[in-house]
């Protein structure tokens, strides 16, 4: 069987690949993730999973590999912005009260690249409506969830979901960093079926 490699240093990541039941290994594509003047939000994402991909395929050239890449953005009277990780508790906070009582969007790609250089590349947008939250409730939140690693500073998978009125989109792991669904049917597509 050919080795199926994720690009990625993301528990969040390895915690949903495992649940596919395919043996994988994890190597840290370590590449630089600031984006270019003028870059949309997609075509960021979109670029950072190619490159992420591309620099495992350097030195694991058989393999099938998984990358991915996620940014949220938000569009209020401070203009668009793009939000990535927030890096630490200020940041976490300042973050969400920028999301407060607004709509976000999250885009989340994804690539799978294949030993012959083809590859499947996709983003994948999940829409979410903020509740109005308060600095004590924002605060509170960060400081229990911790959720520095994490665009948009929330994990939907736990204690996150509570700052949410809504949320749209295909497939709820996306938000948590790797559409699943979709990437079944990019895996099938290479031959690698997690029910077969």
């Amino acid at each position: 069987m050919t080795e199926l490699i994720l690009a990625s240093c993301s528990r969040y990541r390895r915690e949903l690949l495992e649940r596919l039941g395919l043996p994988f290994g994890v190597l840290n594509p370590d590449i630089d993730e600031t984006p270019h003047r003028d870059e949309t939000a997609e075509a960021l994402v979109i670029r950072l999973a190619a490159a992420k991909a591309a620099r495992i395929a350097a030195v694991r050239p058989e393999a099938i590999i998984i990358a991915s890449d996620q940014v949220a953005v938000v569009d209020d009277p401070q203009g668009s912005a793009i939000l990535g990780k927030p890096g630490g508790r200020a940041g976490a906070i300042a973050q969400l009260a920028r999301l407060s009582g607004r709509r976000a969007r999250f885009l989340t790609s994804l690539c799978v690249r294949e030993p012959s250089g083809g590859q499947q590349i996709e983003a994948e947008t999940t829409e979410v409506l903020f509740r109005t939250l308060s600095h004590r409730e924002i605060a509170g939140y960060v400081d229990r969830d911790r959720p520095f690693d994490c665009a948009g500073s929330f994990r939907s998978e736990g204690l996150g979901i509570a700052l949410f009125k809504r949320i749209e989109g295909n497939d709820p792991n996306a938000l948590i960093g790797l559409p699943l669904i979709r990437l079944c049917h990019m895996l099938r597509r290479v031959g690698l079926d997690p029910l077969g």
